[in-house]
């Protein structure tokens, strides 16, 4: 369970035992209930354990109940000393005479004395109270079973504080196995087990044992615990300053919530060290960031002018590509169209030395074919063979076989730059709508109108005179891809124009 599902389960039981209080008829059983509410609120929250304390004594007299006046009394002096009411606290102790006390209740009675002592030593910075606070464990041992678990905790207490250390680890370890998170005992063993290994100077036991004990306290509901600042300390002291401040705060706000005074002095104290090494973490962050914020802005301008100085050059790149298109302005209309087609291609991706050989060779070999014909003709004029000339220029034979030619190249030559075109472009339609080529055929009519497009030529026109259909065929065949188009149709044309940006070269 989380720490906020911990604390509301208590609230609940808080809750239920005062509306049992408030209904029950039984002056026992209020007794009993308004002496569990102080045990609730005993470690959570010092004023609400006072006044249901009260509660709990006036009920005592009014049953004239000797026993639960004493063990009022004893517990107001203990809260009182935690809440920093020292001469509160005093005077109820000093009223109390251990020779007419109930023999049950001398352990708390030593133990809540010697709290008072070591909290007011705390307080005057006075080391003989510290004393006194030993000389009543003494008395609180002589008290118990000396086979109790509380005699035993006393015990490792005051060994450890008459630094016989490895004493105390022993009647420690064996206690901290006895018991489990159920029990508020284990986060104070656990606790001294980490003091134990910060007088031997373990970093790494004390992290061990100073988180189990904080975790007892939070199943437990502990506000007033010392687990917490200790482990804050750790990691403190391990460079861990995030973690360090995260516990430190949380243990200040423990500390005022339950109200415990002495706690919350110490807290102050070592707030100042681990928020000043905070503080100062963060204002190293802070000029981290300032640095890094300068070189990546120092990077972002040297990256603007590359991409200038690689403008300009594209730009000179593009007039050379437009001259050399103006030097084959002779060409037939056909071939100025693939021309375009390689020059635009060119001017975003770095044309290679390839396509222009493979652009020549194929309007080399296109001279050749008309100068053979030429010659066929010239020849068969010779021979005065005029029905063969009128049959052959009647022909659509070589007209057909040279434009599959020049689709077949002009599709290879198209593959090439975008070799992932049919993909993406199918990926723009309806899955049940996609187009599958035929064996062997590279580009099928409707992907030549499109890879046309790809190439900047949208007129339908001029896809009409490339591909020698009729503008209205051109336009019906546009009508029925965007009929099949997954998304947008009106961004139809625009996503084939992106299609192979990043892929082409």
């Amino acid at each position: 369970m989380k720490k906020g599902e911990i604390e509301r389960a208590k609230l609940n039981e808080i809750a239920s035992l005062k509306n049992k209080w408030r209904t029950t008829a039984s002056a026992t059983e209020k007794k009993n209930i308004l002496l569990r509410l102080v045990q609730h609120y005993e470690k959570y929250q010092i004023d609400s354990a006072i006044v249901y304390v009260q509660r709990y004594r006036i009920l005592g007299e009014q049953l004239q109940d000797n026993f639960v006046v004493q063990q009022s009394d004893i517990y107001l002096s203990k809260f009182y000393s935690s809440a920093g009411k020292h001469i509160e606290s005093a005077t109820i102790l000093a009223r109390l005479q251990p020779n007419l006390l109930d023999k049950t209740l001398l352990p708390h009675y030593f133990e809540t004395y010697s709290a008072f002592n070591s909290h007011y030593g705390q307080s005057s910075n006075d080391i003989e109270y510290y004393k006194r606070s030993e000389d009543y464990r003494d008395s609180l041992l002589s008290s118990l079973d000396t086979s109790s678990q509380r005699y035993r905790i006393a015990l490792a207490t005051k060994k450890l504080y008459n630094y016989e250390t490895d004493e105390a680890e022993t009647i420690l370890t064996e206690l901290l196995d006895s018991i489990d998170d159920s029990h508020a005992e284990r986060a104070l063993v656990a606790y001294f087990l980490g003091i134990v290994y910060k007088n031997k100077n373990d970093l790494d036991k004390q992290l061990y044992y100073f988180t189990i004990s904080a975790i007892a306290d939070i199943k437990n509901m502990v506000k007033d615990n010392a687990s917490l600042q200790s482990l804050a300390l750790c990691y403190y002291e391990k460079g861990d300053i995030d973690q360090a401040y995260a516990l430190i705060q949380e243990t200040i706000d423990d500390a005022v919530f339950s109200n415990v005074r002495y706690r919350t002095i110490e807290n102050s104290s070592f707030f100042s060290i681990i928020n000043a090494a905070f503080q100062e973490k963060e204002t190293a962050q802070k000029k981290a960031l300032q640095k890094n914020l300068i070189i990546i802005s120092t990077l972002s301008l040297l990256l603007l002018f590359a991409l200038f100085t690689l403008y300009v050059r594209l730009k000179k790149l593009q007039r050379a590509r437009t001259e050399l298109r103006t030097a084959n302005e002779e060409l037939t209309k056909l071939n100025n169209q693939l021309l375009e087609v390689n020059t635009a291609l060119s001017e975003s991706n770095h044309i290679k030395e390839e396509y222009i050989a493979q652009f020549f060779d194929i309007c080399s070999n296109y001279i050749d074919k008309i100068d053979e014909y030429r010659k066929i003709l010239f020849k068969k004029f010779s021979n005065k063979q005029f029905d063969e000339i009128s049959r052959m220029l009647k022909s659509q034979t070589i007209v057909k076989q040279e434009l599959d030619d020049l689709y077949r190249n002009f599709d290879m030559i198209f593959l090439n730059l975008y070799p992932y075109f049919i993909r993406d472009f199918n990926n723009l339609l309806k899955p049940e709508e996609q187009i599958d080529l035929k064996q062997g055929e590279l580009l099928n009519t409707e992907l030549r109108i499109f890879a046309l497009i790809r190439l900047g030529i949208t007129d339908s026109a001029k896809i009409a005179g490339f591909l020698r259909y009729s503008l209205r065929t051109v336009y019906n065949y546009r009508v029925k891809v965007r009929s099949r188009v997954a998304g947008s149709k009106d961004e139809f044309d625009e996503k084939i124009k992106t299609i192979g940006e990043i892929r082409t070269f």
